[in-house]
């Protein structure tokens, strides 16, 4: 059997080579950008990359003798993050080579730990609805999903082992799952967003894509600032699973649906109690309320670029969300508001008898076409909720092409979260 090709490598496997003295981050770094420099043409992935600059970084990690939890794992950073060294332009030519003064948080945390920042990754527009240049890694005639578009493709790619979106829809979960990538998305608040470009604060969270939850637990802790906890080893007792046709279930593909209902019955075949759950008749409210809250706060957010460079702003931005910000009163932004904590309420309720509910992460496999980024809608509730959520790689679609199951658990249970990620993904094969 021959060795992975080291650009191939998880992030846990790259820790543990370069502690072993079998590679370097060098080699690590030189492998990544190889691969980028033969699929960077047709992917497109990137919106800023500077090879010599990620050499320097991994020879100066190999040299300090220093060992972090995250030693030598190149990582790429959604380009509506800020990095001293690198320019962050928020997928917007209104921002051209606007240049960040420290890092965020994040960024800084993932260096600390001995990761390298490999670059920064496209995004869509302000990381709303316009897309950026990004194709699908399997099929480039198809969106990768959005706004996190280029942290998705990298990593379903094998550019990179880890990549950093954001979500304040769907735009870590569908994209992940587009591209056929383990996607998380954390409790609301838990992982800080100093400098991360805000949409809309009253559902923004980072979000971490990879390509196993073991990855993500490790990098979790490190953007946590915490010290890595690893998964257990053997996770034996098997999860109470609520599989919820949620109201948007008809926006589903039937072979999609098939393959849900399918994964359920695999689960509970497996050992997990699986039980059917549908959410309250007032989670009819959500979508209104979710657009209002986030129209509002996203059209305030850029009164500055709305006052002096209107013009540059697509239209597919101006006449979606701003015009949807802008028409928005006070009055019914507090109402809508007030309407997300109230299911935020009821949400905790559901989760009583169940460890994670079992719900589409997208509607199918990532449509044709370039000009949109598909349907965002089943990452509603967990967004506004603000539960944590997963996708996980466990279906191929008709096309052959990755389609993602999400799971959700309750609001600051996102270890278990994690654990009952990784018993489905060592109980149910694609």
């Amino acid at each position: 059997m021959t060795a992975k090709p080291l650009n191939q490598l998880t992030a846990s496997e790259i820790v543990a080579a370069i502690a072993a003295k079998k590679t370097t981050a060098e080699a690590v770094a030189r492998a990544c950008l190889d691969h980028i420099a033969a699929r960077e043409p047709q992917v497109e992935a990137w919106q800023f990359l500077d090879p010599d600059f990620v050499i320097k970084q991994a020879r100066a990690l190999d040299a300090s003798g220093k060992v972090g939890p995250l030693q030598g794992v190149p990582v790429g950073i959604k380009d509506i993050i800020d990095t001293a060294d690198m320019p962050t332009e928020y997928g917007t030519p209104i921002h051209k080579g606007h240049r960040p003064r420290i890092d965020a948080a994040l960024v800084a945390l993932t260096r600390r730990a001995g990761g390298i920042i490999m670059g920064k990754t496209v995004t869509t527009e302000f990381a709303n609805r316009h897309p950026g240049k990004t194709h699908h890694p399997k099929d480039h005639a198809r969106t990768p999903g959005g706004s996190s578009s280029g942290s998705a493709a990298a990593v379903g790619d094998c550019m990179v082992p880890l990549a950093v979106g954001t979500q304040t829809t769907g735009s870590t979960i569908r994209p992940a799952a587009f591209c056929g990538c383990v996607g998380y998305r954390p409790t609301w608040g838990d992982i800080r967003c100093h400098g991360v470009m805000e949409a809309s604060g009253s559902v923004d969270t980072v979000g971490l894509i990879a390509r196993s939850a073991e990855d993500i637990a490790l990098y979790r802790d490190v953007v946590l600032g915490i010290t890595p906890q690893p998964l257990a080893d053997n996770v034996v007792e098997a999860p109470r699973i609520g599989f919820c046709r949620t109201p948007y279930w008809n926006q589903c593909e039937p072979g999609t649906q098939k393959s849900l209902e399918d994964c359920a019955a695999k689960l509970a075949k497996a050992g997990a109690k699986v039980s059917d759950v549908t959410l309250p008749e007032a989670f009819s409210q959500l979508e209104d309320a979710h657009r209002w809250v986030t129209s509002f706060e996203f059209a305030r957010n850029r009164a500055w670029e709305i006052n002096h460079h209107y013009e540059m702003i697509s239209e597919t931005l101006r006449n979606n969300r701003l015009k949807d910000g802008l028409a928005c009163s006070f009055e019914k932004y507090r109402e809508s508001r007030s309407t997300l904590a109230r299911l935020r309420r009821m949400m905790h309720d559901v989760f009583k008898d169940f460890d994670v509910l079992l719900v589409p992460a997208a509607s199918g496999e990532a449509p044709v076409g370039l000009n949109a980024t598909g349907n965002a809608s089943h990452c509603l509730i967990g967004t506004s909720t603000h539960v944590p959520c997963m996708t996980l790689p466990l279906f191929i679609g008709p096309n052959g092409l990755p389609v993602g199951a999400q799971f959700m658990a309750a609001r600051n249970n996102d270890r278990l979260l994690l654990e009952a990620a990784r018993w489905v993904m060592a109980n149910v094969a694609r």
